[in-house]
């Protein structure tokens, strides 16, 4: 996400941070240079416009220029507008004063209306609401199949309408059912079309009248560049939207369209999906989206993952075995399943402020690394594991031909996994020392290193 973005604005703002003073020309030369990265980006030309005006205006204040360190005042305001690119404050959603609330979910054929609709439906549940998913595309049997399936995965009530039915009838029911049964929440996933045309939007506008929204969200691809943000705008001509879903930011996508809506529209991003899973729709903060694009880290975005994906009981036990000295390949299996869950290494090593400065080799956060080191653990008996002490040269052969690995690979692993153990006793130290424990979950030193 942003990763091709936020790689060449760091290195258009590298030659301006590292100075100690900064004149107008340089000033303008360097935003020249941010100009031609966000245009590159497939960032709108009145946004780039607007953006550049206001860093402008701000940077070549007497305040600034007086300023300790002027390359680094400058970063954060670029920083401050990227934000404000995305909207001023942290996404909510509405809530209706009484009865269920309604979110109604629109966008073009296959921008991912149907999964998102799912995947915010396991949002709200972990956050203690009930919601109901009403199937309102009628005309595909494929999106009604599609959100049943889904629904039964994340636990969740679907209420299906007859298929070739009438949407509006299907989505009132579905409101009133949503008040008999106390859900809190009505997802409607509605119909798409590969365009946008006439029938499409006085459908939607029946539908929008009959159950009165809180939210209309636009599902919107991001990979469709500038498209994206030409069908914003019309959503938000016919219906008037109350704010955007951003569906696979997890693909090449350049970011411009991300950093373009809210300027042509007016209306925020909520949501970003960025990944396949269910899990996977981050809420789009703009504080935290503009510290990812500048290759800054989004601690809070890393725990929130470390949240759902981690299970409690083996979270504190793995903290225990740590602080206890005790930790064990059995562990470090545990701990590595975990991190696999919160997402691909190196989606997650962005999260980690100045992660983007370490020289880890690509290779290092392949996938396939993971599935390799699981091989040898698993490879392993019950006791090697949990006393790797005794793992000689004939026990090291045999795990490396059950692997499929090399014995230096075994070896290597070896070695590291005694590195980390020596680190985990340190650690156990420090906390001790200072009287308590901490850090992100069931993430201990990884040991993929050279």
């Amino acid at each position: 996400m942003f990763d091709e973005l936020g790689s060449k604005l760091d290195g258009a703002l590298k030659k301006l941070r590292q100075r100690g003073v900064l004149t107008e020309p340089m000033i303008k030369e360097g935003l020249r240079e941010v100009r031609r990265v966000l245009l590159e980006a497939d960032v709108n030309f009145k946004v780039t416009r607007q953006f550049l005006g206001r860093v402008q205006e701000r940077a070549l204040g007497e305040q600034v220029l007086k300023a300790v360190s002027p390359g680094q005042q400058l970063v954060k305001i670029v920083h401050d507008e990227l934000a404000h690119l995305f909207g001023d404050d942290h996404p909510t959603l509405e809530k209706a004063t009484s009865g269920p609330t309604v979110i109604l979910m629109v966008g073009l054929q296959g921008a991912g209306k149907t999964t998102t609709a799912a995947k915010l439906a396991r949002r709200l549940g972990r956050e203690g609401r009930s919601p109901l998913l009403a199937a309102c595309d009628l005309q595909r049997p494929a999106a009604i199949e599609q959100l049943q399936t889904l629904g039964q995965q994340i636990g969740a009530e679907v209420f299906v309408g007859e298929f070739g039915g009438d949407p509006v009838a299907t989505a009132l029911a579905a409101k009133e059912r949503a008040t008999e049964s106390k859900h809190s929440t009505l997802i409607v996933d509605t119909a798409g079309r590969l365009q946008i045309d006439d029938a499409l939007m006085d459908e939607l506008v029946k539908v929008r009248n009959a159950v009165q929204p809180q939210e209309i969200l636009l599902v919107a691809d991001a990979m469709t560049g500038q498209e994206a943000v030409t069908i914003a705008q019309g959503f938000e001509d016919a219906l008037g939207l109350t704010g955007v879903v951003m569906t696979k930011m997890d693909g090449d996508a350049r970011g411009g369209a991300a950093l373009s809506i809210r300027g042509v529209t007016g209306r925020p991003i909520k949501f970003l999906g960025v990944g396949e899973g269910i899990d996977d729709l981050d809420t789009a903060d703009p504080q935290r989206l503009a510290g990812r694009i500048l290759q800054m880290g989004d601690v809070v975005g890393l725990v929130e993952r470390a949240q759902v994906a981690v299970d409690e009981e083996d979270q504190e036990r793995l903290q225990k075995q740590m602080m206890s000295g005790r930790f064990t390949l059995e562990d470090f299996l545990v701990a590595m399943s975990q991190i696999q869950k919160m997402g691909p290494l190196d989606q997650l090593m962005k999260l980690i402020p100045g992660a983007n400065k370490m020289k880890i080799p690509a290779a290092n956060m392949d996938p396939k690394r993971f599935r390799h080191v699981e091989a040898i653990i698993l490879s392993m008996t019950l006791e090697e594991r949990r006393n790797p002490k005794i793992l000689n040269g004939s026990r090291r052969a045999r795990i490396a031909k059950g692997s499929g690995r090399p014995v230096s690979e075994v070896n290597r692993l070896m070695k590291q996994f005694k590195e980390m153990q020596k680190f985990m006793k340190q650690m156990r130290g420090m906390m001790g020392d200072m009287g308590g424990g901490g850090g992100v979950p069931g993430m201990p030193r990884m040991p993929f290193g050279r």
